[in-house]
């Protein structure tokens, strides 16, 4: 591999896409069903990076944790190790529901003129690539940190991390390892999404919200159809899934949301820059202004997601069993304890059953811009000039969590450039990334660097 830069700074040379592209055909998926996971093709993702990258695997150590990888760049001349920054990434993937409905195969890992296709080429794998092409350049240009740094790519982030990433924090919590920063996927920068922003929006995202999903059960009897009681166990479930969708959690201004509008009110026209002027005493407007679009609501509430319902087994039999699945993104403030109080009580039904099903996650106990966000805005700055830069919170939960306690400053953010149509290919269809994003991802690790450690 080279460790110069491409040609033309705004994209990628063929073979950094290529690099992307052979990552993107490792069928690296994650399963509820954890038999289903295919491990041969995490070997072959890991024999690529180590191929690809050899500085890396020259002067970084490592430690496995199943699939998960945690490399060390020790610092130069340094004894007290003091440490700049955790860079975390996974190489897991989502599966693809409907093959015939890409334009390229999804683990074809095909590159054209503009783009690079794949399932992965944005969640995630372009992350740990670009992070490792920034790392290798370093290497080759002779770079020696001050401090070190941390590298954790998790093998099992869409199905909540706790092999990979739980594992390999526990390791550097264990090791007394506390970076000044730490940064993982979840903001980007959006184009014509931000309501009455024209200039792009860069979303740093400084903290998540929790996770939970609800199980709602009814049994009964049963018996024939022509029968019924007053209520079946199917209508006593939907009445109970209905009361939690329409008594949702209340309303709120967090702190996080309130210093995400006024580091974006100068972007705005009037009168909403006026109106913004105003957020610290009128909260309780701006929350429900956010409310009255799903992509903002996230931002002032505990949302609600019926996902799931079943129940019975023949139009003319009445059901002895129905259940109902409700998932519930936890804003900061609220706790997965909540989120069962409050289906409990709306529901106000003895009949059913109602308790946590799955993983769940708690939110954020205190998401702030912490002492090195300015450095990270800077630096998205100068690879997408002429950007909004605001704070957030990711809506679901990533590997970051378990690392909450382990950096000064927690970013979660990546440089590209997205629609609101790119938005919805992550975990969708067409999965893509631009070699222009691609380049200024690889070039914002870099710089990154420069400024943590060079």
């Amino acid at each position: 591999m080279t460790s110069a830069a491409p040609t033309d700074a705004r994209t990628v040379d063929d073979a950094t896409a290529e690099r992307l592209a052979a990552a993107l055909r490792c069928r690296t998926v994650s399963y509820e069903n954890r038999d289903r996971i295919d491990r041969a093709e995490f070997d072959s993702l890991t024999a690529h990076l180590e191929q690809s990258f050899p500085l890396v695997h020259t002067h970084l150590t490592w430690e496995t944790f199943g699939h998960s990888r945690l490399y060390r760049w020790a610092a130069a001349d340094r004894p007290d190790d003091t440490v700049a920054a955790i860079l975390l990434a996974h190489m897991d993937v989502v599966p693809v529901d409907d093959l015939e409905a890409w334009t390229h195969p999804p683990f074809d890992g095909v590159v054209d003129d503009e783009f690079i296709w794949g399932r992965g080429a944005i969640d995630d794998k372009s992350r740990v690539l670009a992070i490792l092409e920034a790392v290798e350049r370093a290497l080759g240009a002779g770079v020696r940190p001050r401090e070190t740094v941390y590298l954790a790519f998790g093998h099992d982030e869409e199905i909540f991390g706790a092999e990979g990433a739980g594992r390999m924090a526990r390791r550097l919590r264990d090791a007394g390892v506390r970076a000044r920063l730490l940064v993982d996927e979840g903001g980007v920068i959006t184009t014509g999404v931000a309501d009455g922003i024209d200039a792009p929006v860069a979303t740093i995202m400084v903290g998540e919200k929790g996770f939970a999903t609800v199980r709602l059960s009814v049994t009964d009897v049963g018996g024939h159809s022509s029968m019924p009681g007053r209520q079946t166990a199917v209508g006593r479930l939907a009445r109970a899934v209905a009361r939690i969708q329409d008594h949702p959690f209340p309303l709120r201004l967090t702190p996080v949301a309130v210093d995400m509008l006024t580091r974006v009110r100068e972007f705005m026209s009037e009168p909403r820059r006026t109106l913004l002027g105003l957020v610290h005493v009128a909260g309780a407007i701006a929350a429900r202004v956010l409310a009255a679009r799903p992509q903002t609501e996230a931002l002032v509430r505990t949302t609600t997601a019926p996902t799931m319902i079943s129940g019975g087994v023949k139009p003319n039999v009445l059901p002895q069993r129905a259940e109902a699945f409700v998932n519930f993104r936890i804003l900061p403030g609220d706790s997965v304890a909540d989120v069962l109080a409050h289906c409990r009580k709306v529901v106000r039904d003895n009949g059913v059953s109602i308790e946590l099903d799955g993983t769940t996650s708690e939110p954020s106990a205190d998401p702030a811009a912490g002492p090195d966000f300015d450095l990270v805005a800077a630096v998205a700055r100068e690879v997408a000039p002429g950007i909004a830069v605001t704070v957030g919170i990711v809506p679901g939960a990533t590997d970051s969590r378990y690392y909450d306690d382990l950096a000064g400053t927690r970013c979660n953010f990546a440089p590209i450039i997205l629609t609101a149509t790119d938005l919805e290919r992550i975990h969708g269809t067409d999965e893509r990334i631009s070699r222009a994003d691609y380049a200024r991802l690889i070039r914002f690790n870099r710089l990154l660097l420069d400024r943590l450690v060079g």
